[in-house]
């Protein structure tokens, strides 16, 4: 994940003025926009596409096997007549939302902890800050890797839920760095005199007063996510069949990569779009919102 100034964080109720001038920071990033466009173009190919083309990512011609593209398979077929566009469709629909769901669940978890033990400090934080440096040194593939039989016949879901385990950490220590520097602020004193409870300090001043940076972190981390289980599904320890994702398609097609190339450079291309996308994304917001970036101040 790149590094975000601490200087992102903004205050609760911030003029209209600001947001106009972060929308127009980012609107003159073209990388940016490029990165929105083709993140729009993936998910309408991706959940629109399935429901217009002719066939079904699990439907079989036995007329055509291992055809190069052509305007009846536009992405050919595959060794037992699947069509390849569906199925390069299916995978990417199923990365895309396994990516967003890892994503915004590790920051939720990241936010939460790191808020949590930045505030309340003492016991607490010495607890959570042992328990997100010893989760940082376990090597989470070798963890997914072994409990991957027990959701092999289960939804895609607990795959989710264990990337978003592993994968909160290095953003709770950022989150716990930024609310150290809050808690002294103005107006999280004034809720503490008037005997606001810390959990509605924490949920209504200080994770409100760092949202830019929590935005930047998810969509961040989407690329990361899909990566991740891309790279689990490659070696057979994400997502199982029959359902299928862009790293089990690059896994069936990399045999054939040389002699059969469309099995393997349209999921694989799809999968290289995404990551781009979702950094050029990452990049502009954080261009945008950061008042220090001289790529920001440069476009305001």
């Amino acid at each position: 994940m790149a590094a975000i100034d601490p200087n992102l964080t903004t205050d609760v109720g911030a003029p209209a003025g600001r947001t106009r001038l972060i929308a127009r920071r980012f609107v003159r990033n073209r990388l940016a926009l490029v990165g929105v466009v083709i993140l729009v173009l993936l998910l309408v190919a991706a959940f629109v596409m399935p429901h217009l083309y002719g066939y079904d990512y699990e439907q079989i011609d036995p007329v055509e096997m291992l055809h190069p593209p052509s305007p009846r398979h536009w992405f050919g077929t595959n060794v037992i007549g699947q069509d390849v566009f569906a199925q390069t469709m299916r995978g990417l629909q199923k990365s895309l939302i396994i990516g967003f769901l890892v994503a915004v669940l590790s920051t939720l978890i990241a936010a939460v902890v790191g808020a949590v033990s930045g505030y309340l400090g003492g016991v607490t934080d010495r607890a959570l800050t042992w328990i997100t440096q010893a989760l940082l040194v376990i090597p989470s593939f070798v963890v997914v890797a072994v409990c991957s039989p027990a959701f092999k016949t289960r939804s895609y879901l607990f795959l989710v839920l264990l990337l978003a385990l592993f994968g909160w950490m290095v953003s709770s220590r950022m989150v716990r760095a930024l609310t150290l520097s809050l808690r002294e602020r103005e107006f999280i004193m004034a809720a503490r005199f008037m005997g606001a409870p810390w959990y509605i300090i924490v949920a209504r001043h200080i994770l409100p007063s760092m949202s830019s940076v929590l935005i930047v972190d998810v969509t961040l981390n989407v690329g990361s996510a899909i990566v991740s289980e891309s790279t689990l599904s490659y070696f057979g320890f994400g997502v199982q069949p029959p359902d299928i994702s862009l790293g089990t398609l690059i896994a069936d097609g990399t045999s054939s990569a040389l002699t059969y190339p469309w099995l393997f450079l349209y999921c694989c291309g799809a999968l290289v779009l995404i990551v781009m996308a979702t950094n050029f994304i990452g990049d502009g917001l954080r261009d945008a919102l950061d008042p220090t970036s001289r790529a920001g101040r440069g476009r305001g």
